[in-house]
């Protein structure tokens, strides 16, 4: 059984996708400190000038956990978002296929940040066609920090390996500590593929958000992320 786990994110980029579909379990972090100025709230989409980062304000408190944050509905960040999808994707081959459900849930007003994260997610990877079974960790009360929780995770799942991001595996996770446990840490070796982008003009930008290679390549999504060596 392969485990991966990692903070929910809004509108999720592609390397995080690859994670998912790559992995049995994949348990997205609600019960973890909130990160200010990360991509828990917020995502990058490309608009005719290049890079576009879309943020989700949102009313901030030290300590607060991811599932305790509340958005900022006094800004008008849902329209904003909204009017960039539609201005910049437009055009892409396969917006017209899924832009109506956007568009749903931006005409929504959301008041936890991790109940708009975890709607998009849905969406999303039914949109993928990813079978991955995904729980909160929320609702396995597992305690522990850091690699301690990480690993007290995958024991109560049975997984047996740990598919961990490149960063983590080389800056703070506890490779002895899981190999204590009986699990195998095995490091996700991913590369954004090219594939077919608006605005050819300034050139491919990789490490966007999921929707930026959905709008342009539809259907073949899932296979680009799984087989990014054929981008």
């Amino acid at each position: 059984m392969k485990i991966a786990i990692h903070q929910s994110h809004y509108l999720p980029w592609l390397r995080y996708w690859a994670k998912v579909a790559k992995s049995d379990i994949f348990v997205i972090l609600d019960d973890v400190q909130f990160t200010k100025n990360d991509w828990q709230n917020r995502n990058k989409i490309k608009g005719p000038g290049g890079e576009i980062i879309l943020t989700v304000p949102v009313y901030q408190k030290f300590g607060q956990l991811i599932n305790e944050v509340k958005i900022d509905n006094t800004k008008k960040w849902r329209h904003k978002h909204l009017q960039s999808i539609l201005s910049f994707y437009r055009k892409a081959p396969y917006f017209e296929k899924y832009f109506s459900i956007f568009e749903k849930v931006y005409r929504e007003e959301w008041e936890n940040l991790i109940d708009l994260n975890q709607t998009l997610f849905d969406y999303i990877k039914n949109f993928l066609g990813i079978k991955t079974e995904v729980i909160k960790s929320s609702a396995l009360k597992v305690k522990g920090k850091s690699s301690e929780k990480l690993v007290n995770i995958c024991k109560k799942l049975g997984g047996k390996i740990y598919l961990t991001g490149k960063y983590a595996a080389e800056v703070y996770l506890d490779k002895k500590l899981f190999e204590e446990n009986g699990i195998e840490v095995e490091e996700h070796q991913w590369e954004c593929p090219q594939y077919p982008q608006q605005f050819k003009e300034i050139g491919f930008i990789p490490d966007l958000s999921i929707i930026d290679l959905l709008f342009n390549c539809g259907p073949e999504s899932l296979n680009i992320l799984l087989n990014p060596e054929n981008g």
